[in-house]
């Protein structure tokens, strides 16, 4: 794509940048009490069957999804005109779904602006490592590699460590405002979950409250796994990269069941958003309709976007996602000594 076409593309979705009060207004009310309904129904079911509880509680999980999109809109300033809104909502929105608000807006904007480029890799985003970078680590980088990018690992216990360790400590040279932010998301969680275990008990919180951020934290990751590694995906060193690209080619069109569309926010829209992060999710899929240019973004379904789970190293020479068994066989062919350790 020429760079006037970039920028006429650029154009073309200018309109669709600008927040609806009314609209975000009303995303709030048929996401946030929802989720609190069913979460107290997820608590009285408990006294009929664990399994029913156990059903709300995963639809909840769904509606937590759909808050984090909101949270993430903050994080872009999209989701309401004025940066106070956005920053007090954001704040209050991490504390649910268990962001700081500010760490998390810092890392994601570093994701947008390095988002493909190899040699801006490490900030916001999944680890990626090249053939060549794999076959020339030790044997213990390729362990913990081969550990880090295991689906068990990755969707078992990434919800975990997201929740408990990685949201919750500052990152080292972090400013006062961003430093202070994780605190007080902390502390509020400390309090309200206090407030819950005092109310309910601690056993009926964990029974509820658990699998509502395990399933959703699961799933948040695999949202954001698969839109980024699919077969054809765009990766280049910093001389050859380019955003609208990164953006386009990069960054899939994950065409979900519309109820799935909804509840995930739009976010399958993912190349709109990268190419445009001030684009609310609310008029994501306008954007996309109303942009032939968008509309020739990789798109994948559930049923292809499984594939993903095979995808481990990114080969640079061919300029696709293979597997580690695949990465090997080519090494071999390249270099017949090689044996992976």
């Amino acid at each position: 794509m020429s760079k006037q076409n970039q920028v006429n593309l650029r154009k073309q979705i200018a309109p669709f940048e600008k927040s609806n009060v009314k609209t975000s207004v009303k995303q709030l009310v048929n996401t946030i009490p929802p989720f609190i309904l069913l979460w107290v129904a997820a608590y009285y079911s408990l006294g009929i069957s664990y399994w029913l509880s156990l059903a709300l509680s995963i639809i909840a999980s769904g509606f937590v999804i759909r808050i984090f999109i909101i949270f993430h809109d903050c994080c872009h300033q999209s989701f309401f005109k004025s940066r106070k809104a956005n920053d007090v909502l954001g704040t209050i929105t991490g504390i649910i779904t268990l962001f700081p608000y500010e760490k998390w807006k810092r890392d994601h904007s570093i994701h947008h602006a390095t988002s493909s480029n190899l040699n801006k890799r490490g900030t916001g985003d999944i680890w990626i490592m090249t053939v060549e970078e794999y076959v020339n680590a030790s044997f213990w980088v390729r362990l913990q590699y081969r550990l880090y990018r295991n689906p068990l690992v990755m969707f078992g216990l990434g919800p975990a460590y997201l929740f408990l360790v990685s949201n919750r400590f500052n990152r080292k040279g972090a400013r006062k405002k961003e430093r202070m932010n994780t605190y007080v998301t902390n502390v509020s969680v400390i309090v309200l979950y206090t407030l819950l275990c005092l109310a309910i008990g601690w056993q009926a919180f964990l029974m509820i409250h658990l699998p509502i951020m395990f399933v959703s934290g699961l799933l948040g990751i695999w949202l954001f796994y698969v839109q980024h590694q699919f077969e054809d995906s765009y990766f280049e060193e910093e001389e050859n990269w380019d955003y609208v690209k990164a953006a386009i080619d990069g960054s899939s069109y994950y065409k979900l069941p519309k109820l799935l569309q909804w509840v995930t926010g739009n976010i399958g829209f993912h190349h709109v958003h990268h190419l445009s992060p001030k684009v609310p999710n609310y008029h994501l899929e306008k954007a996309h309709d109303s942009t032939p240019p968008l509309q020739q973004a990789t798109t994948i379904t559930i049923r292809s976007s499984l594939k993903a789970l095979r995808f481990r190293l990114w080969d640079e020479s061919r300029k696709t996602f293979v597997g580690f068994h695949e990465a090997k066989i080519l090494v071999e062919k390249a270099q017949p000594s090689f044996q992976e350790k």
